[in-house]
């Protein structure tokens, strides 16, 4: 399990908790459950941001004098052990609806954890590696449409490689 959860990761300069921790956090807010042109989607809530993400682990390795343990290879390796407690939590259980029906708020919490953990090393990773990830991501969205096109892929799970032009 990685370290950063827990009262440890206070706030500062009046910026948000990562997973309303912090002796000043107040309970956080639910997010809203419908996605805009998505029937049952769901939305994360505005705050906290991934640069605030970044900055409060940032802010937790270096008063804690990590940055020494944290290079890219070990946190990637960090990162993978937290994946596979993601996957702990699903395994045996067969196809999970979306939703998660019939899990217990306990099972939800702790897959809530797990995938912090997951996002906190792949965070700092990308800082790391000086990889822009917000922005990587646009790019790759970018590149995702051109190799997918909705007109052609519609309803398919096929790879890119196997559609013909």
């Amino acid at each position: 399990m990685m370290a950063t959860s827990g009262n440890d990761c206070g706030v500062k300069d009046g910026a948000p908790a990562v997973n309303g921790a912090g002796p000043e956090a107040s309970p956080s807010p639910k997010p809203l459950n419908r996605a805009p042109g998505r029937p049952g989607g769901f939305t994360f809530t505005p705050q906290p941001t991934i640069e605030d993400i970044r900055r409060l682990q940032a802010e937790f390795t270096d008063e804690r004098d990590w940055n020494q343990f944290h290079q890219p290879r070990n946190l990637l390796l960090a990162m993978v052990g937290e994946v596979g407690e993601v996957s702990e939590l699903f395994q045996w259980r067969g196809e999970v609806a979306e939703g998660l029906p019939g899990w217990s708020e306990a099972e939800r919490e702790q897959l809530g954890q797990e995938l912090s953990d997951v996002l906190i090393y792949l965070v700092e990773l990308a800082e790391k590696c000086r990889v822009d990830l917000p922005q990587a991501v646009l790019r790759k969205m970018a590149l995702n449409r051109l190799k997918y096109p909705a007109s052609k892929v519609h309803g398919s799970a096929k790879k890119y490689t196997e559609y013909q032009d």
